[in-house]
């Protein structure tokens, strides 16, 4: 029987060293597909059958973008950079703390592919123009940002940025690209900054001003709300790419009116690209006479004129209009800002609480395949111990009380508990004999997942959305409370290389 005993745990060995070497970690395996529940909420995979934003132009006024991400290669048009050291064609994002830039790029026009394990954005053939703001809202100059965009091409512009008070400068930035035929989305604010009322420029007349809504597609609680807002879009629980440095990962979940934005300027995009003769004003129409009217009936504070449908922007009959219908008296906008408004500070919540990398499907299945089968040779050990364990107890029990003699003498018993003595047996039930997988719940331990009870075993159960604490210098989220961590290998984006061509450096990179 220990010969039994002995091959079974040395199966479990080989399984387990298997496990380690072919699949990689359990946290590596993280399928992002999956994650994107907003994908079939807005019925994406439908509406990519009629247009993917082929053609379409979103300039996303930002921290800048990392061109270098697997998701974002080949999706970027030369931008700028309008602060001083930033990389000048703004493929590189300034918010060393958490993205924000490339995230919000991702969520639009990420690529997708990977088996699964690549961030599908809204319009994936859509373009993205980053022009970077940098990490300090002292040295930004949106009106430059806005109208140089405009200057480019942009058909769409995201402003997923808020302030508080109401600015001249920011008013005519938007006057300039609607005057344009330019689509401007920004977001409305999030509760936990201090935005109760919808931020600036989301609260300039003709801008989409663009509210959260939760998982169940229930108001968000954590947006500003106001009779400013336009739309209302998914902002909890969204899986987006992050630059190299970031929590170490590749991807991270993210929350706030930020990425609200960037689904609706994703949804805009495809708008335009189905639709190309349609100017900025039908477009606008479009898609909020197609909105599902949730909450009070009409136009209210959190959804403003109801929640974001993209399938039905692209396919309903919508009569055409002659002007922007967020303009005028009958729009129920905010009064335009005076020339003595004043920014506030910018909303610091957008941000990953989650984060992770990836790898193919097939690492995933066999690391599944073999952590199965090496706890099914566990389960085989520890019955087969029970039973010898058992067995030994009968043969004592039978044979009487041991003869005496001197302690740990050779064929005698000794003290009770005399572990490893020749002839005794010691304490019963040693930890970590041959089969044990150590404490339970150690997390990441060979062929474990983590404290018991997790329901999948990637890390800590129930971070839907939290941040951290709130604080920090940079204008989108606060800092993280722990260490930095090492970036990408030189040269290497998560799953694949970097873009051809010269490659983009970071500038900023500590």
């Amino acid at each position: 029987m220990r010969r039994v005993l002995r091959s079974a745990a040395a199966l479990v060995t080989v399984a387990v060293a298997a496990a380690l070497l072919v699949a990689p970690a359990p946290a590596q395996a993280y399928p992002v597909r999956e994650q994107q529940w907003y994908l079939e909420s807005l019925r994406i995979p439908e509406a990519h059958k009629l247009t993917r934003g082929r053609g379409v132009t979103v300039a996303v006024v930002d921290s800048g973008v990392h061109a270098a991400h697997p998701d974002l290669k080949g999706q970027l048009l030369p931008g700028r950079s309008f602060y001083p050291g930033g990389q000048a064609n703004g493929w590189s994002d300034a918010d060393r703390e958490k993205g924000h830039g490339t995230a919000v790029a991702g969520i639009i026009a990420g690529r997708g592919g990977g088996g699964g394990t690549r961030e599908v954005g809204i319009a994936p053939e859509a373009r993205i123009l980053p022009v970077s703001l940098g990490p300090n809202t002292a040295q930004w100059d949106v009106l430059a940002g806005i109208r140089w965009a405009v200057d480019q091409g942009a058909d769409v512009i995201n402003l997923s940025l808020a302030g508080s008070g109401k600015r001249a400068d920011d008013a005519k930035a938007i006057e300039y690209a609607l005057s344009k035929n330019v689509v401007v989305v920004a977001g409305a604010g999030n509760r936990s900054q201090g935005f109760d009322e919808v931020g600036t420029p989301a609260n300039v007349p003709g801008v989409i001003a663009v509210s959260g809504t939760d998982r169940s597609g229930k108001a968000w609680s954590g947006s500003a709300t106001g009779p400013e807002v336009v739309v209302a879009a998914p902002a909890v629980s969204l899986i987006a790419p992050l630059p190299p440095g970031v929590n170490g990962s590749a991807y991270g979940m993210t929350q706030g009116t930020s990425f609200a934005t960037a689904i609706v300027s994703g949804a805009v995009a495809l708008i335009r690209a189905r639709y190309p003769k349609l100017d900025a004003a039908n477009v606008v129409n479009r898609l909020i006479s197609t909105a599902r009217d949730e909450g009070a009936s009409g136009r209210d504070p959190e959804f403003g004129f109801g929640s974001l449908d993209v399938l039905r922007a692209l396919t309903a009959s919508v009569p055409t209009v002659e002007a922007n219908p967020l303009l005028g008296p009958a729009a129920g906008g905010a009064e335009p800002p005076g020339e003595g408004a004043t920014r506030g500070t910018d909303p610091k919540d957008d941000e990953p609480a989650v984060s992770f990398g990836v790898v193919d499907g097939w690492g995933a299945a066999v690391q599944v395949g073999l952590c199965l089968l090496a706890v099914l040779l566990a389960v085989a050990v520890v019955v087969a111990l029970v039973v010898v364990n058992r067995r030994a107890k009968r043969r004592k029990a039978a044979a009487g009380p041991p003869p005496s003699g001197p302690p740990g003498y050779p064929g005698g018993y000794g003290p009770p508990g005399t572990p490893g003595h020749p002839g005794g047996y010691g304490p019963s039930g040693a930890p970590g004999q041959p089969g044990g997988y150590g404490p339970p719940g150690a997390s990441g331990h060979p062929g474990g997942y983590g404290s018991p009870g997790q329901p999948t075993g990637y890390g800590s159960p129930g971070q839907p959305g939290g941040y951290g604490p709130p604080g920090g210098q940079h204008p989108y989220q606060p800092r993280p409370v722990g260490q930095p961590v090492p970036p990408y290998p030189p040269g290497v984006g998560p799953g694949g290389p970097v873009p051809p061509g010269p490659p983009p450096t970071d500038q900023q990179q500590r």
